[in-house]
């Protein structure tokens, strides 16, 4: 199979593994509590960005060892999905002010950001991503031509843009409402009635506060 690495793939296996993302913690949701979270890490769309970028990173690390044996593929994927974990934690404390996942009650965990448990699972998805997704992924991918799915792509990158942008918006706007701060202007005042505290909250439940 010739070289898939590129900006163009990487885009789309992105969204595709955001979207699976949402959808497996939606499901794990509904059978562990019997209710409806929105785990989307965005106000808009089904996106848990941590899958999509777990995804980018998986494929750029591995798309090479396909034919490596099992140990490999698994202790390269439990070491960068555990740094990736880590990473997107403490980013978003210090950019929002908060996690959206903690660990801390778990078993051989470091800081609350990452445990032995997903990491364990970061090594195994690996194994089963790169030896019996990937290739059936890019074939997906190829369905459509070049040239339209790389208009197609530019349009989700300008939404996917203004998604993240909106989201970090709604945040602040969020905690600064919880501080009785009152909206400065007419936007400030739309997310008090839209992606509002209780709708954020829905998306973070783990650890909103």
């Amino acid at each position: 199979m010739k070289d898939k690495l590129n900006a163009y793939y990487l885009f789309w296996i992105f969204l595709i593994g955001s979207v699976f993302g949402w959808t497996i913690e939606v499901i794990f949701t509904l059978i562990k509590n019997h209710e409806f979270i929105n785990h989307s890490a965005l106000v808009i769309g089904p996106f848990n960005v941590i899958y999509g970028f777990g995804a980018c990173i998986l494929t750029a690390l591995l798309y090479r060892y396909q034919q490596k044996p099992n140990w490999q593929i698994f202790l390269i994927s439990f070491v960068s999905g555990s740094l990736l974990e880590y990473i997107c934690s403490w980013g978003m404390e210090f950019v929002l002010g908060f996690t959206a996942w903690d660990y801390s009650n778990n078993f051989l965990n470091i800081n609350g950001r990452i445990c032995l448990s997903y990491s364990i699972m970061w090594g195994l998805l690996g194994i089963i991503y790169i030896k019996f997704i990937y290739n059936w992924l890019i074939k997906f991918i190829d369905l459509w031509s070049y040239n339209r799915g790389k208009k197609i792509s530019l349009v989700l990158l300008i939404f996917m843009a203004f998604d993240i942008t909106l989201t970090t918006s709604a945040v602040v706007r969020a905690k600064n409402k919880d501080r009785n701060i009152p909206p400065a202007n007419i936007y400030e005042n739309l997310l008090d009635h839209t992606f509002n505290e209780e709708y954020l909250k829905n998306m973070f439940s783990n650890s909103w506060s």
